[in-house]
């Protein structure tokens, strides 16, 4: 009896996992007329799918922007103003900031339009149009007979066909990317802006408030949001940056709604989400939970205890490692967090649910079926173990060997040495040493050796030891063998003091020599031999079997996914998230991640002061602020006495999604996406309605810093305002708020 109840259980959870789940999904807006409407159009949303994506007319989707390579952001006024997120635009603000002008600090806020500073290299990117091109791209590959790295090179090749032939006579781009593993391809026709100019970035007391404490955590209170403009030539198109360049005039902008939300509300998150693994299997699940996770959070969590300490001790060394920093924590928090969801959910054993029942329906078919998909499964077992300590060792090079910027930069600078070998022309190996010498300055603008000395002490020998035996280099063997009585420390304080690599006149004078016919200065640094030995050993011993296992894993995880979609033709299947345009839509929701515990749906000012704590720096409140909240001084922008700040919904989100539009379903902006829950992390493998949760920044508290706080009121008359009570528009204009349908402009 035990037993049978035990099956029905299981056979429960098996179906529910088949299920279209309520808000999973990150939707292709070019199918959301056939796949999405009418559920949309059921929980709230008042628009078509062509009011959210068309080509013939202005939609919501010309509204949105890949922001740089990886991040999103949205369009807020006709004037080309882009707002995003702080942490987004966190680099940009550092490359602005000094010890003498510190706007990481203090903020920045550009009062006229010629205070608005240019960022070199950062681009806006817009959707033109998106097509499926399966058809082009598959023409000619065959379906069997063919290893996947042959069959990747004809796919390529047949992409790029399609790109270049879509963009021939316009002044677009183009890119090809797959879908459901290679079982579709989409083209994307891109609009790409480089004139990109800082407008307004709060203090990071606000746009960082709560730091890697409440980083991945709700209840939430950080106003992550910067503030850019896009600016194009006189045809409004995009152009390198120019003081002659004007504020670009976009098809279409979001308005901005002060209605505020309520539990329930539609909500819906346009984005350039960047990676997803939905469709994973057990020993997918597995090697992530209990292999590749662990390794990464222990090595990122040695390194960041480095930084923190020597940022915590110098300014300018805060300033120098504030981007890192922040980037090498955000993963190492969300890996923690995945698992501990994973365990939450017991993925593997769901997964290995679903293989069994896939694996009955393969065997269950007629002998086409059973040839096609009854040895898949088993396949993947193996290739998977096959992988497993090169996936290993592959972490430890990429997070730990590598992981020391040193031995990073020395890498960056072998190719030269490779030109040396294939006794390249001379001109093209100065060509080469020139090029090396325009990234010196940038790199070593934020770099501080000493800093650096003391993260090489702590990730070697985790790289020493954590790499499986048999795929350590030698090198690295002989030197744990030589320094087994003194220490790793020791070794890198001789690698730091006998590297010419350390400082930027010295890595000059290298690369001069290497220009003037002598290699061997940097052949013989012992910085790049130690990059040598482990990039070498890398490609030689670790790199072949791991691509060979990789690309066996890849064919049949394709091939799996195209057997699951025959097996289950009633489920709506979504691809896996790959940095290209895509709608995830659910409502406002609290939820209860443990027993006991029960979370609120926003947050608001009262609990910026409540963990207000001048002691610890992630806890700061600016003075202006708490004057603000003394005063109650809102403006237009409270709700129940305070200021809302953040609020969370059921939308399915992840990392690329940050600075994401979140939308109502009347088109208007109540948002701009930031953050997951804690317990949500792991849905980038495995969706949980009850759990995940994506976190927003509520637009009023964007608009009562923009305009109370930083008395920027002329950046909030560019913006439309709608949706509230009649109210100014800025604490000093006298314009009142408009209701504002989504614009129809011609293309």
């Amino acid at each position: 009896m035990l037993l049978r109840t035990r099956l029905a259980l299981l056979a429960l959870t098996f179906l529910t996992a088949l299920t279209a789940r309520a808000d999973e999904g990150m939707w292709l807006p070019l199918l959301l007329k056939q796949l999405n409407e009418a559920d949309m159009q059921k929980k709230g949303l008042k628009l078509t799918a062509e009011q959210i994506y068309s080509i013939n007319q202005g939609s919501l989707k010309d509204a949105i922007v890949q922001f740089g390579g990886g991040c999103t952001g949205e369009i807020i006024s006709d004037q080309g103003l882009l707002l995003t997120n702080h942490h987004c635009g966190y680099g940009q603000i550092q490359q602005h900031s000094s010890v003498e002008n510190d706007y990481l600090t203090k903020g920045y806020w550009a009062m006229s339009r010629d205070q608005e500073l240019p960022n070199p290299g950062l681009t806006a990117t817009f959707i033109v149009r998106m097509e499926d091109v399966t058809s082009q791209v598959l023409a000619g590959v065959p379906t069997t007979g063919i290893v996947e790295a042959e069959r990747e090179k004809l796919v390529q090749l047949n992409s790029q066909r399609v790109a270049q032939a879509a963009v021939q006579g316009t002044g677009y781009q183009a890119f090809v990317r797959p879908m459901f593993n290679g079982n579709e391809y989409y083209l994307f026709l891109t609009e790409v802006f480089q004139d990109i100019r800082l407008v307004g970035a709060p203090p990071s007391s606000i746009g960082k408030f709560g730091g890697d404490t409440d980083n991945w955590a709700w209840p939430r209170h950080t106003g992550d949001f910067s503030i850019f403009r896009i600016y194009a030539g006189p045809d409004n198109k995009p152009a390198p940056y120019s003081p002659d360049n004007k504020p670009f005039k976009p098809r279409h902008h979001l308005p901005i709604s002060l209605a505020g939300v309520q539990p329930g509300d539609f909500t819906m998150v346009f984005g350039f989400p960047g990676r997803t693994n939905e469709y994973l299997t057990s020993w997918g699940v597995e090697e992530t939970y209990a292999v590749s996770n662990p390794a990464k959070i222990a090595i990122r969590d040695a390194k960041l205890k480095v930084l923190d300490a020597d940022m915590k001790a110098s300014d300018k060394v805060r300033i120098q490692y504030a981007a890192k920093y922040a980037s090498i924590a955000n993963y190492w928090k969300k890996w923690i967090g995945e698992n501990r969801g994973l365990k939450k959910l017991d993925a593997v054993r769901v997964k290995q649910q679903q293989e069994a029942e896939f694996q009955r329906w393969a065997e269950s078919g007629d002998a086409a079926r059973r040839a096609a998909f009854a040895t898949l499964l088993p396949d993947l077992k193996r290739s998977y173990a096959s992988a497993r300590d090169y996936t290993l060792a592959r972490d430890y090079v990429s997070e730990a060997a590598l992981g020391v910027e040193l031995v990073s930069y020395a890498n960056s600078l072998l190719p030269l040495l490779d030109l040396v070998d294939q006794k390249v022309p001379a001109a093209e190996l100065k060509a080469a040493v020139e090029k090396a010498k325009k990234g010196v300055a940038g790199f070593f603008r934020n770099y501080n050796a000493p800093t650096d000395q003391k993260v090489a002490a702590q990730l070697l020998p985790l790289y020493a030891t954590g790499t499986p035996p048999a795929l350590l280099p030698t090198y690295v063997k002989t030197l744990s063998q030589q320094y087994a009585a003194t220490g790793w420390d020791a070794y890198a304080a001789q690698l730091f003091s006998k590297s010419r690599l350390t400082d930027q006149a010295s890595a000059l004078a290298v690369l001069d020599a290497v220009a003037n016919g002598k290699p061997e200065t940097l052949r013989q640094d012992p910085a790049a031999q130690l990059a040598a030995a482990v990039v070498g050993n890398y490609r030689a011993a670790i790199l072949p079997t791991y691509s060979a296992a990789t690309d066996q894993i890849a064919l049949l995880q394709r091939t799996y996914l195209a057997g699951q979609r025959l097996q289950q033709p009633e489920r709506k299947f979504y691809p896996d998230a790959n940095s290209t345009l895509r709608l995830a839509y659910g409502q406002v929701a609290g939820y209860e991640p443990a027993d006991g515990v029960k979370y609120d749906f926003y947050t608001t000012l009262d609990g910026i002061m409540e963990k207000a704590d001048p002691t610890n720096p992630e806890f700061e409140v600016p003075a202006r602020l708490a004057e603000l909240y003394q005063n109650k001084d809102y403006g237009p922008y409270a709700y129940k006495g305070s200021v809302p700040v953040a609020f969370i919904a059921t939308n399915h989100t992840t990392g690329g999604n940050s600075g994401s539009p979140v939308i109502n379903g009347k088109g208007e902006l109540i948002g701009t996406n930031f953050d997951r829950n804690w317990e949500g992390t792991m849905s980038d493998i495995m969706f949980d309605p009850d759990r995940v949760r994506n976190i927003t920044l509520d637009v009023r508290y964007m608009l009562f810093v923009v305009d109370k706080y930083a008395g920027a009121g002329h950046l909030v008359k560019e913006m439309t305002l709608v949706g509230g009570p009649e109210a100014a528009a800025g604490s000093d204009s006298n314009q009142k708020v408009k209701k504002v349908k989504v614009k129809r402009k011609k293309a």
